[in-house]
């Protein structure tokens, strides 16, 4: 029989699908639990934005109920996609662990020459001997491995350390309305090690459906840059039978789940704030379906991400909250572009939803700047 051409999707079409598996198209009343399940996890390189995340997309969320989980254990902050801190359930730790390793495999790689003298497994043990008597900083571990190695490049010991074993990070930390150090163990301590030895490491298939769940319709660069991992052609492949494909205006092959939501271009997308580092925004290779390409060296400071807030689905500036010491909190939006006075109205209302949904001590004000002060 002869090929068919898959159908183009525009940028709007690619929007409206991508929000709508991103719970940004209206909020859903799931749990939270099931949210970073469906997410694939949330960044988490800070501590607030998994909450100022799931505020965005949860109907009734409340801080408290993300903070219950972490201290259940339930879920958890490790190093996963991109080699990077992200909140997931424990499931998807144990799972998730294995098959994003080589990512950190290759930066341990890239500070070999820096490690003359090291025995990486040696280190490793080291290491386990360390966080499992008790939960370490990462200051403390780097000091016990420069005693035991001096002349190594301390960086390259804390890279090797993070990514040599399967760690998590223990509360307080990333709890809602406390505080406390980066410190760390092993997922055997912290899960049990029955938990962890019965749990079954995620094949790239299984991964590649998820993440079209969460992230699609996707080319296998946009997964590829999702998970910081190489060569996953193979497993898009395997699936194409089970797949949809599309193109996108450039040409490239998208691949989709056949029943996962595609709405109609002109559904309406409500404003939305979102965390820095949030995932909707660091998921794809090609970003325009979210980020205006004029606007995307404006996201960013170094490599500081800002918080950013979506007009019509789309970037359209950043925000930042700041709460004085009486607990009053303003925040202040910084458009890119003039907004309608319909659009104002709309984001200062999302505004105070979220300081609401977040639960401040005191009164709040919303203060959106002129777009000529730029961002």
């Amino acid at each position: 029989m002869p090929s068919t051409t898959p159908p183009v999707l525009c940028l709007r079409a690619l929007n409206r699908a991508t929000l709508a598996r991103q719970l940004l198209l209206r909020r859903t009343p799931m749990a939270a639990k099931d949210a970073v399940h469906h997410l694939v996890g949330l960044q988490a390189q800070n501590t607030k934005p998994p909450y100022h995340a799931l505020a965005a997309r949860l109907d009734g969320f409340r801080p408290e109920e993300l903070s219950g989980l972490m201290e259940r254990r339930e879920v958890a902050r490790a190093v996963t996609m991109r080699s990077t801190l992200h909140t997931h359930t424990a499931d998807d730790v144990l799972a998730l662990g294995p098959f994003t390793k080589p990512v950190g495999d290759r930066g341990v790689r890239q500070f070999r020459k820096r490690l003359a003298g090291v025995d990486v497994e040696v280190l490793a043990e080291l290491v386990r001997e360390l966080v499992e008597e008790r939960p370490r900083t990462p200051k403390e571990i780097r000091t016990v491995l420069l005693e035991r190695w001096p002349d190594a490049d301390p960086l390259a010991l804390t890279v090797t350390a993070r990514c040599a074993l399967p760690l998590v990070q223990v509360t307080p930390r990333g709890l809602w309305g406390r505080s406390g150090q980066v410190e760390l163990t092993t997922t055997e301590v912290w899960f049990g090690p029955e938990r962890v030895r019965q749990a079954s490491p995620a094949c790239a298939e299984d991964v590649v459906v998820r993440y079209l769940g969460a992230f699609g319709p996707a080319s296998v660069k946009d997964m590829q840059t999702w998970s910081g991992l190489t060569r996953l052609r193979y497993a898009f492949e395997r699936l194409r039978p089970r797949l949809v494909t599309f193109r996108d205006p450039r040409g490239t092959e998208l691949f989709d789940l056949p029943d996962a939501p595609r709405p109609d271009p002109d559904t309406p997308a409500p404003p939305r704030f979102l965390p820095e580092f949030d995932n909707l925004l660091l998921s794809h290779a090609d970003r325009s379906r979210v980020v205006p390409p004029e606007y995307r060296d404006r996201t960013w400071q170094g490599n500081q991400a800002h918080r950013t807030f979506l007009v019509d689905g789309l970037v359209a500036g950043t925000w930042t909250p700041d709460e004085d010491r009486a607990g009053a909190v303003t925040v202040t939006v910084r458009p890119f572009a003039p907004l309608t006075r319909a659009e104002r109205e709309a984001l200062t209302d999302e505004a105070a939803h979220i300081l609401t949904t977040e639960g401040g001590d005191g009164p709040a004000d919303v203060r959106i700047v002129s777009a000529a002060g730029g961002a």
